[in-house]
């Protein structure tokens, strides 16, 4: 797999997904219903080798989108828009002061 990480924010100066684009890979999804995560990026290329964008919110944060979905991604388990979108249900993370995930809504 390959891990973009530099930042993706939604400033126009970030050139993480328009990069991943260009290097022709099928992205999957830009954005997630989650946070911390909400600018993650998905993508596959033609061989099914995994393109991540990660936003810079994985360097500090406890649980993050890439948390949820990093051991589908690593079981070489493709992972759909559906089944991002899907990790809306429940409602966003509230950044409990004491965190049990995966053992929490957020995780669903």
């Amino acid at each position: 797999m390959i891990l973009c990480a530099g930042g993706m924010s939604v400033d126009p100066d970030d050139n993480t997904p328009g990069g991943i684009q260009a290097a022709d890979a099928d992205v999957v999804c830009y954005g997630a219903p989650v946070l911390p995560g909400a600018m993650f990026l998905l993508g596959y290329f033609a061989d099914g080798m995994p393109i991540l964008g990660l936003p810079g919110c994985v360097v500090y944060a406890g649980a993050t989108i890439f948390d949820l979905l990093m051991p589908r991604i690593a079981a070489g388990v493709p992972v759909t828009r559906a089944q991002i979108a899907a990790l809306g249900e429940g409602g966003l993370c509230l950044g409990c002061e004491e965190c049990r995930y995966p053992v929490c809504p957020f995780g669903k």
